[in-house]
């Protein structure tokens, strides 16, 4: 490992109090540093743009959260560059590594010993009039939803070009493995072990209680058409990118030919942080 990205939630004040340990400290390692342009410039590292640096680097260090490491993950996407986060007090299903581990977890990385794991994505393609208008990909989940003053919408949903159901509903939430503990969870999905290769199909607050969460296999194509006139129905991807719809638009989502690559150096297993983050087993 000769060349190392670092990325850093902006507006916080943590980052640059790290910066100035773990910059020296991979230098001396003779590792070239690269700091994308919104984070603070230190002696010795090269400043390059965010975009530029998943061309560069071999290993992404994340300093943030979830949401973070959401974004570098499509950033990075296709290019089998690992990605250690280091989270710093959020909630973080895949920030694994706390500021007090980061040392010790990058000797493992520096000794070759730290082992990662490959998490599927979500490509989503937007279809209008039978033609394609936009392409997106997803670490978490893609995310169809009503506006504030929306009522509620029908999505007709479709899987391998089979009929499924209307979902009457406030939306619709497709999700990775990832990504089951995120939004999804939280309209009642299901949790998905996150390295299996399934996506889960989730209503947002339907109106006919029938209409329940479906775990599908990773190869198959699902379409949701937005059958109704409603205004403002919005389009996200990992609660980050967004795309208004309208009436008559599909959105086909498949899984992506790409996938994140998490470093897993804090050496917890998935469910010590099921746990943690739900708080199991606790009164």
């Amino acid at each position: 490992m000769k060349k190392v990205g670092i990325i850093c939630k902006p507006y916080v004040p943590e980052p640059p109090e790290i910066l100035k340990e773990l910059v020296p400290w991979l230098l001396e390692k003779g590792i070239e540093v690269y700091l994308e342009k919104e984070s603070a410039s230190f002696e010795g590292t090269k400043s390059i743009p965010r975009v530029e640096l998943s061309k560069t680097v071999e290993l992404v260090i994340v300093l943030g959260g979830d949401g973070t490491m959401l974004g570098t993950a499509r950033l990075v996407a296709g290019r089998d560059i690992p990605i250690l986060g280091v989270n710093l007090g959020g909630l973080g299903f895949i920030t694994e590594v706390y500021t007090n581990e980061l040392f010790e977890a990058l000797e493992k990385i520096v000794r070759g010993e730290c082992p990662t794991e490959e998490r599927m994505m979500l490509d989503a393609r937007i279809m209008r009039g039978g033609e394609p208008i936009s392409h997106h990909t997803a670490l978490n989940d893609v995310v169809i939803s009503k506006g504030s003053m929306a009522r509620i919408i029908d999505l007709e949903v479709k899987v391998n070009k089979t009929y499924v159901t209307m979902f009457n509903s406030d939306g619709a939430i497709v999700a990775t493995p990832t990504g089951s503990t995120a939004y999804s969870l939280s309209a009642g999905g299901p949790i998905l072990y996150p390295t299996i290769h399934a996506i889960a199909l989730t209503p947002i607050s339907p109106h006919t209680l029938t209409n329940r969460p479906l775990v599908l296999p990773e190869d198959v194509v699902i379409e949701l058409t937005l059958k109704s006139q409603s205004e403002g129905v919005q389009l996200s991807l990992d609660g980050q990118v967004g795309f208004t719809l309208v009436s008559g638009d599909t959105v086909e989502v498949t899984r992506s030919a790409h996938s994140a690559i998490l470093m897993r150096a804090g050496g917890r297993d998935h469910f010590d942080i099921l746990r943690t983050k739900l708080k199991w087993g606790e009164r």
